[in-house]
């Protein structure tokens, strides 16, 4: 018999759950206000926790922001090894979607946001700053390299890149972004 105390016990994939969700709610709140105008406040509101819930699973904003980050950079680098994993589809479809996985959300007026506050705000986030981008360019590099050799690899991966960075910053939506990426991609991959 339990105590009228005791509350249910929480299991582990309920608080991973929440803290994905918490994460993902304040990476989208820091994008809304940035990153010096966002409170933990706001977090805790978006994310349908109590203040002091909120300081109980990040002690401070900056804690609570690299975890976000490293969070949402994670994923995309997951999404990107499973894409490129699935050597029975095309080359050349599985460099776009891998490069959807990477950049394509973060294309668009807040989607766009999240990458702002990433990106000026590097002393936050610690080394996944730099290893995050340069396991994508490993990723892309060896997919490439499977098909055209490694002397290649390296320079048409870096171009793809360089190209998905412009392309960002001149794509109204994600589809665009994509439309013009697969031409990239198709020009650089023979």
């Amino acid at each position: 018999m339990s105590s009228p105390e005791a509350g249910p016990l929480s299991s582990p994939t309920t608080d991973t759950d929440r803290r994905t969700t918490v994460l993902d709610s304040a990476l989208a709140t820091f994008a809304r206000f940035g990153y010096r105008k966002t409170s933990m406040e706001e977090v805790a509101r978006a994310a349908h926790i109590s203040r002091p819930g909120l300081y109980f699973l990040f002690s401070s904003k900056e804690a609570l922001f690299r975890a976000a980050a490293t969070q949402a950079l994670e994923r995309d680098i997951a999404g990107v090894e499973d894409v490129l994993a699935d050597v029975d589809r095309p080359l050349p479809e599985r460099l776009v979607e891998a490069f959807d996985q990477w950049a394509g959300r973060y294309v668009g007026p807040l989607a766009r946001d999240v990458a702002v506050v990433i990106a000026d705000n590097p002393n936050l986030l610690g080394e996944i700053a730099q290893t995050a981008p340069r396991r994508f360019e490993e990723l892309i590099t060896d997919a490439i390299a499977v098909e055209s050799g490694q002397e290649t690899a390296a320079p048409v991966a870096q171009t793809m890149i360089s190209a998905s960075i412009g392309l960002k910053h001149q794509a109204a939506t994600r589809e665009s972004y994509l439309e013009r990426l697969k031409v990239a991609i198709e020009l650089l991959v023979h």
